[in-house]
């Protein structure tokens, strides 16, 4: 019988930022997949529900309290995922943030938070388990970019930096630890409905601009996400580091409008 390279049975998976949101996309496509998972959040409590949610599944989830703009935080998070279990083979580094402004109202804290957060939390992330994967050989890191990553958008100066910062860091881990058999990829995924943009998909006539700019013609939904994460944690993907797999519908094309069909 072949092996089904897509099973993530009897490995476990580490996720930041999973208290909501795409975070909890990717946990729960990884343990649909058989993973089992850490989950981390800066507030243990804010994890309690969805720990419920993939116990239920059948799969272990270990909450712990894990600030990504916090070195100490970080290393003590690692550490007690580590005392959870002896061997996480896959990092989906996800904790992020935004603060949308027009670049002129951009302060030095907001430039701070989002940057912090999302690029030097990721590296640090990433730094403290891989020290932990290189003497096993073995890793799969799934850094978590955005449309962003290769597109730039008005009102998102610090955000755009940040994501495309994660696509260039991406590829200079990738180089870094390969030796070590580790891959390390970064997930782009383009528009989707989440705890920090709801309120524009509130709109409809933004909803129908957003649309007709994605050759797909809709926004992501979260399902879009999950075939792409369990991809690159798998053994399906042993031969893919340093890239950017953009989830995005086509919108990072370029695409502004659909021309009429020939009759």
């Amino acid at each position: 019988m072949e092996r089904n390279q897509f099973d993530l049975s009897g490995r476990v998976a580490l996720v930041t930022g999973a208290s909501r949101g795409l975070g909890q996309v990717f946990g729960r496509a990884l343990a649909n997949a058989g993973a089992d998972l850490v989950i981390t959040s800066r507030s243990r409590e804010s994890l309690l529900p969805f720990q419920a949610e993939i116990e239920a599944l059948g799969r272990r989830a270990v909450p712990v309290a894990l600030d990504v703009r916090d070195y100490d935080s970080i290393q003590r998070g690692v550490e007690a995922a580590f005392g959870a279990f002896d061997e996480i083979p896959i990092l989906v580094n996800n904790a992020g943030c935004n603060v949308r402004k027009p670049a002129i109202e951009v302060t030095w804290d907001d430039w701070n938070l989002i940057l912090d957060t999302n690029l030097r939390g990721t590296f640090f992330v990433a730094q403290a388990v891989a020290r932990r994967m290189i003497p096993r050989e073995y890793g799969r890191i799934i850094n978590i970019g955005s449309v962003t990553s290769v597109c730039g958008y008005g009102g998102l100066g610090p955000y755009c930096a940040s994501r495309g910062g994660v696509k260039q860091l991406t590829m200079s881990l990738a180089d870094d630890w390969g030796c070590h058999g580790i891959t390390v990829n970064c997930l782009a995924p383009g528009w989707f409905r989440t705890d920090q943009n709801r309120v524009m998909y509130e709109d409809p006539e933004w909803v129908a601009y957003l649309s007709d700019r994605i050759p797909l013609k809709r926004p992501g939904r979260p399902t879009d996400l999950e075939g792409a994460v369990v991809f690159l944690a798998s053994d399906a993907s042993e031969y893919i580091t340093g890239q950017t797999l953009l989830v995005d519908g086509g919108i990072s094309t370029g695409a502004v409008r659909a021309l009429p069909r020939p009759k």
